[in-house]
């Protein structure tokens, strides 16, 4: 039975992973409402854009402990332009720990795997810069996309949303 379970949550995942790649923008969609609220958490904890509370479920990483500070990036949202499927975009987002306590970034995720965040594992000290890479893969991809990172950190709220978007145009079939 345990096994049965395991198994339903499983599929649920793979075809939430799946569904969250698709070539519209619903995760764009969906992390606006968020931003602006329309979330059923139990928080009260008033939204900033481009900030979300965090979902209750399991898969959401903890936020790092202790004191909170703030985030600003010099932009949330990078437009890549028109590429060809197969090709990749990637940008650096440069952002400010503008709080008085170190930044703690615990995680940064991508809403498919087609969206690879990197970002800086140790503290960044207030006033200090830092930079989050992410990378597009275009393969298997056409027309407008919109995607989003969540960066979970030590900030009130904990997460905040990145976008990378752009157009891709299919391949020429003869290379």
């Amino acid at each position: 039975m345990f096994k049965q379970i395991k198994l339903g949550f499983l599929a649920i995942a793979l075809i939430g992973l799946l569904a969250s790649c698709q070539n519209d923008q619903q995760a764009r969609d969906e992390a606006v409402s968020a931003a602006a609220g329309n979330t059923t958490t139990a928080s009260s904890t008033p939204q900033k854009p481009g900030q979300v509370q965090p979902a209750a479920n399991a898969t959401t990483p903890a936020p790092p402990t202790g004191p909170t500070t703030t985030i600003k990036f010099e932009e949330q949202e990078y437009n890549f332009g028109t590429i060809k499927s197969g090709e990749k975009a990637e940008h650096e987002y440069t952002f400010t720990n503008t709080g008085s306590e170190p930044l703690v970034i615990s995680n940064a995720k991508g809403s498919c795997g087609c969206t690879v965040p990197q970002w800086p594992k140790e503290p960044i000290p207030p006033g200090g810069n830092g930079k989050i890479k992410v990378v597009f893969n275009s393969k298997g991809k056409s027309g407008p996309q919109t995607k989003t990172v969540t960066i979970t950190a030590n900030t009130d709220p904990p997460n905040t949303i990145i976008y990378i978007k752009g157009q891709v145009e299919k391949a020429d079939a003869q290379q």
